[in-house]
């Protein structure tokens, strides 16, 4: 690997560690809005492969983010979420079997208003999931 990716590697391990959770659950969402954009340009390329990588991506980083809630302590909140995210989840799992982009549309506009509204609350220091682990 060259100097500057070592860098820029080096640079994003350091933003993960030191990040919040409120700002990491807002790299999780740029993370899918990353993918979604791929797929959707692998699909306009009449690249099958590509979409469904992208897709699949996609749907990894929201099964991650399924299994981090923690539904007790989070109440009705986190069962909502975890039902919205599930209902993401079906819709791209969709998409890429029938092979329709509305889907992906519908789902990249759900993730980019949760974005939005997660990053407001990593900007106000709401701390609305706790302390990391390890921290008081």
């Amino acid at each position: 690997m060259n100097m500057p990716a070592e860098a820029f590697r080096a640079y994003q391990v350091n933003q993960v560690q030191t990040a919040s959770r409120e700002k990491l659950v807002v790299m999780l969402y740029d993370g899918i809005i990353r993918f979604l954009g791929q797929a959707e340009a692998a699909w306009a390329a009449s690249d099958v492969v590509g979409t469904h990588n992208s897709l699949i991506r996609a749907q990894d980083i929201i099964v991650e983010l399924m299994s981090t809630l923690n539904r007790e302590a989070g109440g009705q909140i986190a069962e909502n979420l975890y039902l919205l995210y599930d209902y993401m989840k079906f819709r791209l799992v969709e998409a890429n079997i029938k092979k329709d982009m509305a889907p992906i549309a519908e789902v990249k506009h759900l993730v980019t208003e949760l974005r939005g509204a997660w990053a407001e609350i990593s900007r106000q220091g709401m701390g609305v999931v706790g302390p990391k682990p390890g921290q008081a």
